[in-house]
This record gives structure tokens, C-alpha cells and sequence, in this order.
């Protein structure tokens, strides 16, 4: 593989990206905003480029910025979860890959006209998904890109659906803010993300990002970021309106995500503050995923298609797809000044 096939670019008068062929990862993304600065908003794994990541889990190999999932999601042991949540937890079928065949695997560049970036990925002939489609564009008159997935697939199925944008964070605890958009129902992840690295309460609801419940009986405001903890946790916005921002005040930038809510109900958190301390992680990764979802927390396919606490609050966790369907959906990243 040439550095061209691995990698290829687009610029435009209000920035410039990268794409991998690798899972079909965006980033770096760089924002040329309205009073001439450059900002980065989109996060890059620190191991990047580091020897042995060959190694790693194909998700993890050049971990970065943003890409589709399908299926959504990774199937975990429920021994930490509340009777509820662990009847429908499902163990993880033989053939299971984090986060979807499409997040482990190299895609296919199909041709453009040079003003976007076109990518697809076949899955294995027994899967109920016969193909997936990305196109990546900026949008020539704003620092913003627009991004479409289409979604083919061979037969009857019910599948969890996600998007992965992972930000970066500035280096100062709080120096930024989530700002989601109107959400019916926030709820903290029913177990322990990572043993030890604890933070949020097991298993609750809230209305406010700036009050969450904690471990410890009282509250946590969610909204600043980076937490000062070392923490590993997750956090899902359900019945969301379809937007969420990261006002990043210590570098003086809003980078802003919205999609078709109709199509990802849910708004998933993950929180990763120094929490993860096995390699490649090794206690240094700091990044927020702000991830449009269908899906429970991400606990897998089979807890997605099972009866959990989250589809039977009336928020859907998978959806039905009818053989030979091609679903597309649309989003887009954009940013401005502060």
C-alpha cells in the first residue's frame, strides 16, 4: 500500500482534511475560521505511528477523528449490571469485531471529481450487510464538511447504528463545554466502563449535563471537559434534537456536529480522561466521542436487538432494515469562532 492509497486529501478555501483508507477514519481536520485562525477540532490517537500498532485491534491501529459504525458497538460481560440491564445482555456472537467490520477494515477509494472524497467497504458474504458508501465534502463556502453514509444490505435485519466523532480536548480541565441540543432522558452506563476508573453512578437518570449523578452520592458536572479525574466512562442523551456543540473556550473555537435524528435518536458521550492504563492507552489518551447512535450505550448487537431499559423507555436501539434497502443518511461537522 503507497502512502497515496493509505491517505488522500482535499483542500478548499476554508480548510483541509485527511481520510484513511484504514476504517475510513476523517482526520486531521483544520478549520480556517472567519478571523483567519486555523483551528484542529478533531482528535488523533497518540500512538499513531508508534511501532508494534500493527498489532492492535484493527480499530485501534491509527485510531482518529471520525467514521461509521455498523453494527454499533461491542457485546461486554453484564456481571456489573443491574438485574434489568443484564436479562438483556447478550454475549458476543463468534464472528463479532468492535464497532462493525467496517471500523477494522480498509475501504475501497471510488472515484470523485476532486471536490469530495469517496470511499466503500464490502462485507463478508454471510453478512446480513452487503455494502457501505461514504462521500466526504466540504461544504466551498464555510469551514464545514458534509458527510453522507449509505448503508446496503442483503436481507432482513435489525442492526444497531453509530457515528464515531472523536474531538480533541484542550489541555486545561473544563477549558471546554458540551453543549447538546434539547434531549428527553440522560442515563449513566449501567456497569463499570473500566474497572477502578469509575466516576458517574450506576444505572441513573438526569436532565442536566451539569448534574449528573457520581459514585460517590453527589453530582458531577459533565459538561466541562476534560474532567480533572482519570476516568473511563460513558453518558447517553436520548430523545436528542439532533445537535450537539463543544465550545472550546481555551482555544477560542466552537465546533459544532448535527445529523438526522430520525435516524439516531441517541447522543452517546464517551469520556476517555486517562482512565484506560493497558497499552496502547498507557494512562495518556484524552479525548471526548460525541457519537450520534441507535443503540444501548453501544452494548452490542445482540443487547440492541434484545428488550433493554432503553428500547422499552420507547427510545429505539436498532433499526429494521428490508433486504435489498439502501439507507442513506446525512451529517456534518462545522466551526466558528468564539
Amino acid at each position: 500500500m503507497t502512502i497515496n492509497d493509505a491517505y488522500r486529501g482535499l483542500g478548499w478555501a476554508h480548510g483541509a482534511l485527511t481520510v484513511q483508507r484504514h476504517a475510513a477514519m476523517l482526520a486531521p481536520l483544520t478549520f480556517l475560521l472567519g478571523d483567519g485562525r486555523q483551528v484542529s477540532p478533531m482528535h488523533v490517537a497518540p500512538w499513531a505511528g508508534e511501532p508494534g500498532t500493527e498489532s492492535l485491534p484493527g480499530i485501534l491501529q491509527r485510531l482518529r477523528g471520525e467514521w461509521p459504525c455498523v453494527p454499533f458497538g461491542y457485546s461486554v460481560p453484564g456481571d456489573a449490571s443491574p438485574p434489568d440491564w443484564a436479562a438483556s445482555m447478550e454475549p458476543a456472537a463468534a464472528d463479532e469485531e468492535v464497532h462493525g467490520y467496517s471500523s477494522n477494515h480498509p475501504w475501497r477509494w471510488e472515484p470523485s471529481d476532486g471536490t469530495s472524497l469517496r470511499l466503500s467497504i464490502d462485507y463478508p458474504a454471510d453478512s446480513a450487510v452487503r455494502r457501505l458508501e461514504r462521500s466526504i465534502t466540504p461544504d466551498p463556502r464555510a469551514p464545514a464538511v458534509d458527510i453522507a453514509l449509505t448503508i446496503i444490505v442483503r436481507e432482513n435485519c435489525r442492526l444497531p447504528l453509530g457515528l464515531h466523532p472523536t474531538f480533541r480536548l484542550p489541555a486545561v480541565a473544563g477549558g471546554a463545554r458540551i453543549e447538546p441540543s434539547r434531549f428527553d432522558d440522560g442515563r449513566t452506563f449501567p456497569g463499570n466502563v473500566e474497572p477502578g476508573r469509575e466516576l458517574f453512578a450506576v444505572d441513573r437518570r438526569f436532565s442536566d449535563l451539569a448534574v449528573v449523578p457520581s459514585r460517590d452520592g453527589g453530582a458531577r458536572d459533565a459538561s466541562r471537559v476534560p474532567l480533572a479525574a482519570d476516568t473511563e466512562e460513558l453518558l447517553q442523551l436520548n430523545g436528542i434534537d439532533g445537535s450537539v456543540a463543544l465550545a472550546n473556550a481555551a482555544e477560542g473555537y466552537r465546533v459544532r456536529l448535527s445529523w438526522q435524528k430520525e435516524h439516531f435518536p441517541s447522543l452517546l458521550l464517551w469520556y476517555s480522561n486517562r482512565g484506560r492504563s493497558a497499552a496502547p492507552w498507557n494512562g495518556r489518551h484524552v479525548a471526548l466521542g460525541m457519537e450520534p447512535i441507535c443503540s444501548p450505550f453501544g452494548l452490542g448487537p445482540g443487547t440492541a436487538l434484545a428488550d433493554n431499559p432503553i428500547a422499552r423507555s420507547g427510545t429505539p436501539t436498532a433499526r429494521t432494515f428490508r433486504a435489498g434497502e439502501t439507507f442513506l443518511t446525512r451529517y456534518r461537522i462545522e466551526a466558528e469562532a468564539l
